[in-house]
């Protein structure tokens, strides 16, 4: 009826025991109690490393897992975005055996939740199947003016179909792209379904984002250029790009930023004090993205001296060798020394799962929820060595 567990120390989702702790749970994965090693009795299950809840992918683009090593590393946000538009269109039977193989590999890794960015349907059939929890973030965009009844549309219909064929109550939500692919008419259209919705937008992933809505100028009017987009009625607005548009999110329950590769000191101060009837605020990490994308890193540091509440996600294979959130915190570590791997495990359990409102059921080892058991098979605290064991 029970399961006991233990191992060289148990994260809980908020804090880390030692080897003395015993976590009990139901046969199904219900969480009962964490109890002394001394009061456990026997069958006790042991194991080596870190035993923690299952991990929160809080961003990733499962529909581009076919795309894995089609684009090159470090060619920058404007040509990375252009192929992956250009070259996204394979055969549906590729596309959708990439896709089951992409969410395997999360099982694998300990994901037991994600919050995917849909442009289609490409997806659906293998969300059907409930092997993870995702909130499903239909995404909206088109900068020209003309086209955002059509963008708008299109995304509506995709939202209404997530909604009828999945039975995940309410866990989709429709979102703008980011900043610089979105047009004001867009906004208009999109902005009254966040309320009460998880809502996330890709965040200052550039610095020639913040140029552009600063100045008009840099890399992102190449990107216009490139696919053929009037830009013509774009007025630069003289402030960052976060600052632009963050007001529009204000009727969300939850926002996610996303990469945040550039944001500043004041681009948090002002996203803290115009956060209005949002009640959760996060900022993901995509660091093995940042690195194959721009060859940058996140201030991550400033964002744990602003008491954020820092989430971690995969991005998509486009932009990563794998969904694995152990290999995020591996370059973290490697780049951000100081870090420590309890403070990591809660961006990658609890903090994702509130940002995801999951947190009812996911995230931490509290009686009655099921977040899953892992194990995070580690030597001397060093992240150095490989593998995730995924007990329940």
């Amino acid at each position: 009826m029970y399961r006991k567990f233990k191992a060289d120390y148990l994260f809980t989702g908020t804090e880390m025991f030692g080897c003395n702790k015993v976590l009990v749970t139901k046969s199904d994965g219900e969480i009962k109690e964490i109890i002394d090693e001394e009061n456990a009795g026997e069958d006790i299950e042991t194991f080596k490393g870190v035993l923690s809840p299952g991990f929160i992918n809080a961003h990733c683009h499962l529909e581009l897992s076919h795309m894995k090593g089609l684009v090159p590393e470090k060619s920058g946000l404007v040509d990375f975005v252009f192929k992956v538009v250009n070259e996204r269109h394979f055969a549906e039977e590729e596309i959708l055996h990439a896709i089951e193989k992409a969410e395997n590999e999360m099982l694998a890794n300990g994901i037991v939740a994600a919050g995917d960015i849909c442009n289609n349907l490409s997806t659906l059939p293998q969300k059907q199947k409930q092997n993870v929890a995702y909130y499903n973030f239909i995404e909206a965009s088109g900068w020209l003016p003309s086209i955002a009844e059509i963008r708008f549309e299109r995304a509506l219909n995709t939202y209404k179909k997530f909604n009828k064929q999945l039975a995940t109550g309410n866990r989709q939500s429709i979102v703008p792209h980011a900043p610089y692919s979105v047009s004001d008419n867009l906004w208009k259209l999109i902005a009254p379904y966040f309320e009460n919705k998880v809502v996330s937008i890709h965040n200052q992933e550039s610095s020639f984002e913040d140029e552009f809505f600063l100045q008009g100028t840099g890399d992102l009017v190449r990107m216009y250029e490139l696919m053929n987009i009037n830009n013509s009625h774009f007025i630069p607005v003289k402030k960052s790009s976060l600052q632009t548009c963050f007001s529009r999110l204000a009727k969300a329950a939850s926002i996610i930023l996303v990469h945040n590769t550039f944001t500043t000191q004041a681009d948090i101060n002002f996203a803290n004090n115009n956060k209005t009837n949002t009640r959760q605020l996060s900022f993901c990490v995509c660091i093995n993205a940042n690195q194959y994308i721009e060859n940058t890193l996140p201030p991550i540091n400033l964002l744990i001296k602003n008491d954020c509440n820092i989430v971690l996600g995969t991005d998509s294979l486009a932009s990563n060798h794998s969904l694995n959130l152990f290999d995020e915190m591996k370059t973290i570590q490697k780049n951000f020394p100081e870090i420590s791997l309890e403070t990591m495990l809660k961006w990658a359990t609890l903090n994702g799962a509130r940002a995801l409102q999951m947190d009812n059921i996911l995230g931490s080892f509290e009686k009655g929820k099921k977040p899953g058991v892992i194990c995070l098979n580690w030597d001397s605290c060093d992240l150095e060595s490989n593998g995730i064991k995924r007990i329940i």
